[in-house]
């Protein structure tokens, strides 16, 4: 555990929520929900792919348009945790929503999705800038790395309590195709998880920004300011670029892992499940061990390493031409997940201006969330334009790795955190 200036009970309930958005993102987004999507929802089309990525570019659209100004709502007014709260409530309540959407369901599918997905990224956001107040400067590595491996233990946990529900959940006591009563069971198990534990967590975190009479205009203008002093912090905002090119490979991966295993080797639902409970524990490790490795050998060189891995997995995955390779791929993409986005959530919480966090992770949302744009549309264009060739497509997902390597060599966030200091 990282040994910093909060309490062990602070860290543990901070990484547990972790924990518990993790499951949203694991089964909705990456192993369960978006398959039902392209092959039942969509009845299996040839745009069905690209149907899917759509609707994910539309979810992550408006929370990309309104992530800063959240942020800069909760520095102005205060108030953090009852905004978790929040975040918690709405998105478990409509991730339980989706279990009733049925074939033909475009419209239903669409609302929950948006709904749900921009709860759960606002969640992420606002937890993720309790991170400065938690860690000291040399430790953001080391207490990220840990809440993100938690977190993926927690999609673990959600994601193998689904696959009881698909393998052995009480079919005959619900009135719906088979296919519909393994997605419920999962989607119900997803937001059981995301609100019981999300809320625990919360109980044992402390509200660490006083609520203020601060009007919701007053957090626009505050948003216009933080941007116009945006060029101020360069380290920043050349991260964010940067993180926003890699970021689109790594949100294509989560949002068409088990689509690409489905439609290009072959797998079932049941295969995927335990694929990706797999690759979960990878990923923990990835995070673990990466935010150990980012403390010491600097944020530039690990999160290059977490590059070079991923680079590897696209050449694994898009020449394999059995389990064996695929498995080979999914766990290399496991680690690079890991290390990749708990080392992002670092570097961003220590070049984040004082007064500004929320705000700064408002920005860092923007660049995750315009990433899940240009990634998985990007990927289903590929498949759309090509009659349905995935591997083509992860092909093209590759060069986000090495863009994203190229533009990191040039930063020097080693040396930003005086700068950071400075500019406080």
């Amino acid at each position: 555990m990282p040994q910093t200036g909060a309490t062990r009970r602070q860290i543990w309930a901070w990484a547990g929520l972790d924990f518990a958005n993790s499951g949203y993102t694991t089964v909705v987004l990456t192993a369960v929900f978006n398959a039902y999507f392209v092959s039942v929802v969509a009845d299996g089309s040839p745009n069905a792919t690209l149907a899917w990525t759509l609707l994910l570019g539309l979810s992550y659209l408006f929370v990309m348009v309104l992530a800063p100004w959240v942020g800069a709502y909760v520095d102005a007014r205060g108030g953090r945790r009852r905004a978790l709260v929040l975040c918690t409530i709405v998105c478990a309540t409509a991730t339980a929503g989706l279990a009733w959407v049925g074939p033909g369901d475009w419209a239903m599918a669409g609302v929950l999705l948006l709904l749900s997905n921009f709860f759960y990224a606002t969640h992420q956001d606002l937890s993720a800038a309790y991170l400065r107040e938690l860690a000291a400067p040399d430790r953001l590595g080391r207490l990220s790395g840990f809440g993100w491996s938690v977190g993926y233990l927690g999609g673990l946990v959600t994601l193998a309590l689904a696959l009881v529900w698909v393998m052995a959940g009480p079919k005959e006591l619900l009135e719906m195709p088979l296919a519909q009563v393994q997605m419920s069971g999962a989607m119900w198990v997803t937001a059981a998880v995301f609100l019981v534990v999300g809320l625990v967590a919360l109980s044992q975190l402390p509200e660490t920004q006083a609520a203020t009479d601060a009007r919701w205009q007053q957090a626009w203008s505050r948003l216009v300011r933080g941007w116009r002093e945006m060029g101020k912090h360069r380290a920043l905002r050349s991260f964010l670029g940067c993180v926003l090119v890699y970021q689109s490979g790594v949100a294509t991966v989560i949002a068409l892992a088990s689509i690409y295993a489905q439609q290009a080797l072959g797998f079932g639902m049941a295969q995927t499940i335990v694929l990706l409970l797999v690759v979960n524990v990878t990923a923990s490790l990835g995070a673990f061990l990466f935010g150990r490795l980012q403390d010491r050998l600097g944020h530039r060189r690990s999160l290059s390493m977490a590059l070079v891995l991923w680079m590897l997995m696209v050449v694994v995955a898009a020449t394999a031409q059995g389990e064996a390779a695929f498995w080979v791929a999914a766990n290399l993409a496991g680690l690079a997940m890991g290390a990749s986005q708990s080392g992002a959530r670092a570097v961003v919480g220590l070049l984040a201006p004082k007064g500004s966090v929320s705000e700064a992770f408002g920005y860092w949302g923007v660049a995750i969330n315009a990433a899940a744009i240009l990634g998985p549309l990007s990927y289903g264009l590929v498949t759309s334009v090509s009659a349905g060739d995935h591997r083509l497509a992860l092909w093209m997902t590759g060069l986000f790795f090495l863009a994203g390597w190229v533009w990191l060599q040039r930063l020097s966030l080693d040396s930003s955190r005086n700068e950071r200091i400075e500019g406080q």
